[in-house]
């Protein structure tokens, strides 16, 4: 491998790494405000000009408090959970296409990390492993509340991870790629409005609704219910190791929100972009990609803080006899589609 293209992907990789880690760090911030929106309040207002500092304040508080680790907790696995947590977290970004290439120093620059041809694949790998830093977690801490809010995240990722995953195969069924990528172009039709989102409308809904419970997020955060379980599978977490696991969450709902702009809603396709070119092309591209992951993270934020917390049973009904055979039935009449428009039933 040529050494400019390693420079390449090392800048490419820290820009990202520290774009993620500064947008996880403010995310607190605007959750707050948006629930102070919603409620009627004024939030955090008092660190610094509009409480700006409020999430440095939090960090520092993390960093510096006491780290202590239960006497019979099985200390290396405890340490484990928070750092695959936050590991996991951060890769699935790796495939993201966060604009088009750009021309510079004389070479082409992709604004992507890696551009594998199985990257819905790896996104969904990542997600299914990041379970096991919250399971790890939970069972190391020797506390039965922080085992049962493990074993809830466990079951109700494991169920809405059938359903999403059964969507995005609907969506690679259309693009005929796993690439992401080459999903994103398939979505520059139309001068750049040849979005997914007009074809399979269903098909984002669930894939929202299981984006949702994949992060535990409100109405889906039972392996965080308070009242119930103390706080979850983290309840025996202090200092950073708390902190890596909010950290995780937060990044889980910046890259689900990503995710979600990359594969239903063009990506870093808008309409005009044909008109544009080069640098230009590219700094357009990715400031319409970061809005659109914004406005869903504002989403993800505005579901928090309106609807109710759902009942277990509810949860797991939901997903198993409500999302995965409506993604099945999505699946099935999409391949029928596809295969009478391509002349399949006719050869």
């Amino acid at each position: 491998m040529e050494t400019g293209l390693i420079i390449e992907k090392l800048v490419v990789i820290l820009l990202l790494f520290g774009i993620t880690l500064l947008i996880a760090t403010y995310l607190t911030y605007f959750e707050r405000k948006v629930a102070a929106w919603i409620q009627d309040r004024i939030g955090p207002d008092r660190a610094g000009p509009y409480g700006l500092l409020q999430p440095l304040a939090d960090a520092g508080k993390m960093f510096f408090k006491e780290d202590f680790i239960p006497a019979t907790a099985n200390k290396w696995i405890f340490i484990m959970g928070p750092g695959i947590a936050m590991f996991t977290a951060c890769m699935t970004g790796a495939v993201i296409p966060w604009g088009p290439d750009v021309e510079a120093f004389g070479r082409t620059v992709s604004l992507q990390v890696a551009d594998v041809n199985i990257g819905i694949l790896f996104i969904m790998g990542f997600t299914s492993i990041g379970v096991y830093g919250i399971m790890l977690g939970g069972w190391a801490s020797n506390n039965k509340f922080s085992l049962y809010g493990a074993i809830r995240a466990s079951s109700q990722m494991i169920s809405y991870e059938l359903a999403m995953g059964i969507s995005i195969i609907t969506i690679v069924l259309m693009s005929g790629s796993l690439s992401v990528r080459d999903i994103v172009q398939d979505q520059q039709g139309s001068f750049g409005m040849n979005w997914n989102i007009f074809y399979q409308p269903l098909c984002f809904i669930i894939f929202f609704v299981t984006a949702l419970a994949e992060c535990n997020r409100a109405p889906f955060d039972l392996p965080e219910c308070e009242t119930e379980l103390v706080g979850g599978y983290h309840t025996e977490y202090g200092s950073m190791k708390l902190g890596l696991f909010l950290f995780a969450e937060y990044i889980n709902m910046f890259i689900s929100s990503a995710v979600i702009a990359a594969i239903f809603f063009g990506g870093y396709n808008f309409p005009g972009m044909n008109y544009l070119s080069g640098v230009t092309l590219a700094v357009v591209g990715t400031a319409v990609f970061f809005l659109k992951t914004f406005f869903f993270i504002f989403v993800f934020m505005w579901v928090r803080w309106t609807l109710p917390r759902f009942r277990f049973d509810q949860l797991m009904h939901l997903g198993w006899k409500k999302l995965i055979p409506l993604s099945l039935i999505n699946l099935l009449i999409t391949a029928i589609v596809i295969a009478f428009r391509e002349g399949w039933f006719t050869k």
